[in-house]
């Protein structure tokens, strides 16, 4: 396909990059892990004391005193001072609270590693689809130029009597058919791009480079589900959620110990006029322990409430495992059926290349007829057209796989290594 010459190219690679960078669903995920630190940070505020100042001013209509002249009442009065407040539970249910929070920052990073991996396969997905339809463009240009070619030796044929109009009609009417379907494939090509240039973000004139193609990893199935276990970042984000889970079971169960407040505090005093008595300046302490008996079941509740969040969450995490499971396995018998597909198309597209050329020489020599040709066409159209689309399901089938068992990211960056040391090498 011929691009304008400031058409910018992009590898898959190129465009994982790009998209990364503008995705509007990647930066939200990005702002919920910079979310989990706050949290983390509001829950480690808990453990530190709460330092304040305090001041007042109070003024009274007149100052009073008693028969015995001793200040009663002054005519102003000025107050001010520090404190320090801890409050904490016995049963440090703080320390609790800050280690469910350390669980929602890992939490939000394998949301955001499994979102990455799941956007990315769109990517190359929609990737694939431009490269097949831009295959499709060419096979459809090829198609033109050969029954063009059959169209043109019939014509000579029908100068010597040798064929009837009737063949110039057959071939005239496939070369509509030709024109038409390459009609079809441009505009199925530009809705491709369009597509494509909306998700990762880009605009303007560009092309696509194939890069090298790579073979699967060899692993058995059980290796491969196995590995899902282990690398999954969806899997690893509903393990932090079941611990977030029997964490907040602690944490619930601590509101039935009781509350310890310690406070500190500096004060000082003036009056206008002073009295003879005024303690101009105090520092002292308390200690304080709160122990609620009754609150009408809300603690209970709460318990309870936990509890049934933890099952939730080891049921939903164990559905997910057999999803995991089910899910590698499909992709992995999609893998072994293209990559057995290939081979076969491959084998066919050969014979019917072969075929074509045989008929169309049999043809121009008067030993095959136009009904010939076009099945020999139509058939190497059809194996041109499988191959291509066999060959880029197997590309993306090898990278749905990576996805499937976790190792997407992975995949993405070993390939960049291999890219970088071939541009070291050349």
């Amino acid at each position: 396909m011929p691009f304008s010459a400031g058409a910018e190219e992009y590898s898959l690679n190129d465009l994982f990059e790009t998209a990364l960078k503008r995705s509007e669903k990647i930066q939200i995920a990005k702002a919920n892990v910079y979310y989990s630190h706050l949290e983390k940070t509001k829950a480690t505020s808990l453990l530190i004391p709460k330092l304040s100042a305090f001041g007042s001013y109070v003024r009274f209509t007149e100052d009073k005193y008693n028969d015995f002249q001793y200040l009663l009442q002054p005519e102003s009065a000025v107050q001010w001072g520090v404190r320090a407040d801890e409050a904490l539970s016995l049963s440090l249910r703080e320390l609790t609270a800050r280690e469910i929070a350390e669980h929602g920052i890992r939490k939000s990073k394998n949301d955001l590693a499994n979102l990455k991996e799941v956007y990315l396969l769109q990517v190359a997905q929609a990737y694939y689809n431009v490269l097949t339809a831009k295959k499709s463009v060419e096979i459809a240009e090829s198609n033109l130029a050969r029954i063009s070619k059959y169209r043109n030796a019939a014509v000579s044929r029908l100068k010597v009597d040798e064929v009837t109009m009737i063949v110039i009609l057959r071939a005239e009417s496939e070369l509509s058919g030709a024109k038409s379907e390459l009609a079809r494939a441009k505009n199925a090509y530009d809705s491709a791009q369009t597509a494509l240039a909306r998700l990762v973000g880009i605009g303007g004139d560009f092309a696509l480079r194939e890069e090298k193609q790579y073979e699967s990893q060899a692993n058995t199935l059980p290796e491969l589900i196995n590995i899902a276990y282990a690398e999954r970042a969806d899997l690893k984000s509903l393990e932090e959620q079941v611990e977030m889970a029997r964490k907040q079971v602690s944490y619930a169960r601590g509101a039935y110990w009781p509350d310890l407040n310690i406070q500190g505090v500096y004060q000082k005093t003036d009056q206008e006029p002073e009295s003879s008595v005024l303690n101009d300046e105090s520092i002292y302490g308390s200690v304080t322990l709160n122990f609620l008996f009754f609150d009408g079941g809300f603690r209970r509740s709460e318990l309870l409430q936990a509890r049934t969040r933890e099952r939730q969450a080891v049921l939903e995490y164990e559905d997910l495992k057999k999803t995991v499971a089910m899910e590698v396995e499909n992709v992995f018998l999609e893998l072994n059926t293209q990559r057995d597909r290939v081979k076969f198309l491959e084998d066919q597209f050969t014979f019917a290349k072969d075929n074509y050329r045989g008929v169309m020489r049999q043809f121009e020599l008067g030993l095959a007829n136009s009904l010939d040709v076009i099945d020999a066409n139509d058939l190497l159209v059809s194996s041109e057209r499988q191959l291509a689309f066999a060959n880029y399901s197997y590309q993306l089938s090898i990278l749905s796989l990576e996805q499937a068992t976790g190792r997407f990211m992975k995949e993405i960056n070993r390939r960049q290594s291999n890219v970088l040391k071939e541009k070291g090498e050349q």
